[in-house]
């Protein structure tokens, strides 16, 4: 169901899907692939957050969807809303923002 997938399992079923078999954690998906400066960023890639306050530990992960000068758009899931569609320009999602990574 839309609210039975935490963040990570959303990414592995994702790339699984396409025959990419991925770490099933998000602390290890967020040692996977390579580092991607955030202004490169392409659609695939993965974007990592911190939303505990006071906190910069990784617990939160998101797959791009759209990125373009400006503006990039991510699906992930959410405990409270389950899975959706955000932008990293959203106050929240901009001031957790950790890394970006590109697996493939």
């Amino acid at each position: 169901s839309k609210k039975g997938m935490d963040c990570s399992g959303l990414i592995t079923t994702a790339y699984n899907s396409e025959n990419i078999l991925l770490p099933r954690t998000t602390g290890a998906l967020a040692t996977t692939g390579n580092w991607v400066d955030v202004k490169e960023v392409q659609k695939g890639d993965l974007l990592f957050f911190a939303t505990q306050k006071n906190s910069r530990n990784i617990n939160h992960v998101g797959l791009v969807t759209e990125a373009r000068s400006g503006y990039v758009e991510f699906i992930h899931s959410t405990t409270s809303s389950g899975v959706i569609t955000s932008r990293l320009s959203e106050k929240y999602w901009y001031f957790a923002f950790v890394q970006a990574r590109r697996i493939l």
